[in-house]
């Protein structure tokens, strides 16, 4: 189950599970594009936000 977020750019933030269960996020600009995605996946919720918010997020995903 994904939780995401539109920042006031319009840019889409989701924060998901992958296939291996760890929580990974992506960016997706108003045209569709993914423009940015974790580089790693992590254990925890929390710590997958953190590194989002590191990498420009703004909004908060629910």
């Amino acid at each position: 189950m994904a939780e995401s977020c539109t920042a006031a750019n319009g840019d889409k933030w989701e924060v998901y599970r992958s296939t291996a269960s760890d929580w990974r996020w992506r960016r997706t600009a108003s045209n569709g594009r993914i423009v940015g995605a974790s580089t790693e996946g992590y254990v925890n919720k929390s710590d997958c936000i953190a590194n989002a918010r590191r990498n420009g997020m703004s909004c908060s995903p629910s």
